[in-house]
């Protein structure tokens, strides 16, 4: 191992010995490289290589313990300290920001142009990259889509410390190879992403949250619908159903006055009886139906549920009557919500649950993915699920990590 620390100690100014905050899903590294820029990742990588170490690269550390455990990890690479907006050409409406920007911070120095980026933070202090990495998004997909479809251009270091470049400066690129775009989603086991262009959307002039009661799946369900097929545009549209208790929909309405105005006023009769408008968005809007603090097995289960839109209120009602109680929250614009199961819950009823929405989701076109649960939970459940074309993610692996030094075992299929 001193061969191992000579070389990335030679590599990076800021190396330490890991502590038990730098586990990875409960796997401890031997030591933590916290490079500044991408050149200073570059050599951290080529160091890594050198001596066959297994690298995980981390943000912000808000989804560490998301998708499955590493089979090992050696060196993390701390990306916290490249947090600086790069460029923003508010002309153009891109910015150009390092990977360890946190998604709060960014959208705060874009504010001061009258910009965002159009993307929701489904967790606290979640930064670009992790976001880039796991491929998280809110109920505001319905109007904007992912990150995936903002990103125009990012830069990667492969495992073998090589700096690849994708896309460019203006939003309409066709040339080269879509990198971006096998980089969200991937865990970082295909490359560690540095830095990321991005196209931005104006602020809105005006805003306004319609929020009504929802007494059941059925009831969510038909609401949606009326939104989903209606003239008044949503920004936004957002299912919650707490465990206990009762349910909400709220619609988010963006663009000039008069306009959120008149459509507002529209929305409020398909809403019907109860609905309410306000400026302020409902408590937990946009985030995750579960806490983000806990570590270890006093974590909670997240669930990410995805499926066509025609199913919603299938998947909502077996939720809400599975062995386990399931917080759902999330985007009824698309057919992609999130549940959450808390914590402290028997594995065998978390499994069990995870079953029947497994098997609800599939029979609509989608899928259920574990996305955070404690170790016994994981142990006890196929966190993936069935995946298509595992082939060939598998070959996409080989090609970009033929070694699989980067977050082995962390993603489906054991990639």
């Amino acid at each position: 191992m001193a061969t191992t620390q000579e070389a990335v100690f030679s590599a990076c100014a800021d190396v330490r010995e890991a502590g038990p905050g730098d586990h990875v899903d409960g796997v401890a590294p031997t030591l933590v490289a916290r490079p500044g820029s991408t050149e200073e990742v570059a050599e951290v990588m080529r160091a890594a290589a050198a001596d066959g170490l297994v690298v995980v690269a981390r943000g912000r550390g808000t989804k560490l313990t998301w998708g499955c455990p590493p089979e090992r990890v050696d060196l993390v690479v701390d990306l916290a300290g490249m947090d600086r907006v790069l460029d923003h050409a508010a002309g153009d409406l891109i910015v150009e920001t390092q990977a360890g920007t946190p998604l709060a911070d960014l959208q705060a120095t874009l504010a001061h142009e009258g910009q965002r980026l159009a993307l929701d933070e489904t967790g606290p202090g979640a930064s670009i990259g992790g976001t880039l990495a796991a491929g998280t998004s809110g109920p505001g997909r319905v109007a904007t889509g992912t990150l995936r479809d903002l990103l125009i251009g990012v830069t990667v270091v492969r495992a073998d410390g090589v700096v690849a470049r994708s896309g460019g400066r203006v939003v309409k690129n066709v040339a080269g190879y879509d990198l971006g775009k096998l980089m969200h989603g991937s865990y970082g086991t295909l490359a560690v992403v540095t830095e990321a262009l991005f196209r931005l959307h104006p602020l809105p002039v005006a805003r306004r949250f319609l929020s009504v009661p929802v007494a059941d799946a059925a009831d969510a369900h038909r609401l949606a619908q009326a939104v989903v097929h209606s003239q008044v545009v949503a920004g936004a549209l957002e299912v919650d159903l707490p465990a206990q208790g009762p349910g909400m929909l709220t619609v988010l309405l963006e663009g000039s006055a008069a306009g959120v105005l008149g459509r507002a006023s529209t929305t409020l009769r398909l809403l019907g009886p109860g609905a309410d408008a306000g400026d302020e968005a409902p408590q937990g809007w946009g985030h995750h139906p579960w806490p983000v603090t806990a570590r270890g097995d006093g974590r909670s289960t997240g669930l990410k549920l995805t499926f066509a839109l025609s199913g919603l209120a299938d998947v909502l009602e077996t939720a809400g009557r599975g062995p386990a109680p399931v917080h759902v929250r999330g985007s009824a614009g698309v057919g992609v919500v999130y549940g959450g199961i808390a914590s402290g819950t028997d594995v065998a009823v978390v499994a069990e649950t995870v079953r029947e929405l497994r098997a609800v989701c599939e029979r609509h076109r989608g899928t259920t993915v574990v996305l955070d649960a404690p170790a016994a939970v994981k142990d006890a459940v196929d966190v993936w699920g069935p995946i298509p074309a595992l082939d060939l993610m598998r070959r996409v692996k080989d090609r970009f990590d033929p070694d699989h030094r980067l977050a082995p075992g962390r993603y489906v299929g054991g990639i």
